[in-house]
């Protein structure tokens, strides 16, 4: 492909951790818009917003009039703290992004359990502790079973879904209550299974060093229905927190989160290029986010005394992997919130197969240039 050759379709990018889906358009951008390579389609989008403007008000037009961007738009959100495969539609390729909200994903998750967050992740604050010395992982895999085939879920009110005009996310950051119950939903869960078993104090995991107000966890305790027994955790247990809870106030500080997910658009704190075999994937959750943990800080928490797994899975459209994890940790007798989640797989595209991956941004158009031409699929095809 030349420079009087548009470059259009559909490109997979290994998101990286720590920005939002937007910076990832606006660095690929940044790369794109003064290469050679995505000249003439720059050029095509320009004469398509000059026509456009003959037979429509100039208003209309006011941003674009001096439009240099390679047209971009992504598949499917994905939270800051998340990596994995994001779907870029480039020029003609932004038609067929809707495909990609319908398509079935796959992820792996770790699941952290004994205590529960706002926005059921470990970015969000505690609102909850329950016991969780009694999980076993025979227990763990028996609780699968209700979660696989055609199941109802309820969205998380950090979700983009929308109640009485108002996105649940929205709610939560106001500290109100959600006028209406969030009502379940039907979603197929096509597999799940347990990768790994982590028991307490063996692994690199750990709960959210910011606590809720109690106004908060009121709230908390309403929306997200931990009933009554929510930190009936026993006195050993509890005091086992409390410790935790003391040896990590130094820990780093979870960045905040700055966008809701607008599907089960989440994926896991991994910088690391994904093997390609699924038990590279599964490396990748689990030591990327111990790297990411100790780059935070310099200071060595404390180990998290609760168990934790991994999980893959393949779900539908409309998944929330959060729910699962928050569902989970209520099925054993405890609490769960999701430390960890990659997305390995969106439709076609699969980390370590056809994913550009990000950093190669860095090193020129020479480098990525080619490979941006190999990876990327014709809206035609």
């Amino acid at each position: 492909m030349g420079s009087t050759t548009r470059v259009e379709g559909l490109l997979a990018v290994h998101k990286p951790t720590g920005i939002s889906s937007a910076q990832v358009i606006r660095d690929v951008q940044k790369e794109f818009n003064p290469s050679m390579l995505f000249k003439a389609t720059i050029e095509a989008e320009q004469e398509r917003l000059r026509e456009a403007r003959k037979h429509m008000h100039k208003a209309r037009f006011r941003k674009d009039r001096q439009s240099k961007d390679v047209k971009i738009g992504h598949g499917g959100t994905l939270d800051p703290m998340a990596t994995g495969v994001l779907i870029l539609g480039i020029g003609a390729g932004t038609k067929r992004l809707g495909d990609f909200l319908k398509c079935t994903k796959s992820y792996d998750t770790v699941l952290l359990f004994g205590q529960a967050t706002d926005t059921y992740d470990v970015v969000g604050k505690t609102v909850a502790r329950k016991q969780y010395d009694h999980i076993t992982r025979a227990m763990v895999e028996e609780a699968l079973d209700k979660f696989r085939g055609e199941i109802m879920q309820r969205p998380p009110i950090y979700s983009a879904l929308r109640v009485q005009g108002k996105r649940l996310y929205e709610y939560a950051r106001e500290g109100k209550e959600v006028p209406v119950e969030i009502q379940e939903r039907p979603v197929t869960v096509e597999k799940l299974e347990l990768i790994d078993w982590y028991e307490g104090g063996s692994h690199q995991f750990h709960w959210p060093r910011d606590e809720a107000g109690e106004e908060e966890k009121e709230i908390a305790a309403k929306v997200l229905r931990f009933g009554n027994k929510a930190n009936d955790g026993d006195k050993t247990s509890l005091k086992r927190e409390r410790e935790v809870d003391d040896a990590t106030a130094a820990d780093e500080q979870p960045p905040k989160r700055t966008k809701a997910t607008e599907d089960a658009d989440e994926a896991d704190q991994s910088m690391e290029r994904a093997a390609d075999t699924h038990d590279g994937v599964a490396k990748e959750t689990v030591e990327s986010t111990a790297s990411a943990d100790a780059n935070a800080s310099s200071t060595e928490p404390e180990p998290c005394p609760a168990p934790a797994c991994l999980l893959r899975m393949t779900v539908t459209s409309g998944f929330y992997v959060r729910s699962l994890c928050h569902d989970m940790g209520e099925a054993v007798g405890s609490l769960g919130t999701m430390a960890s989640l990659v997305r390995t797989r969106q439709g076609e595209f699969e980390l370590g197969k056809n994913v550009f991956e990000f950093d190669e941004l860095a090193k020129g158009e020479a480098v990525w240039g080619p490979r941006v031409q190999e990876l990327l699929k014709p809206v035609g095809d």
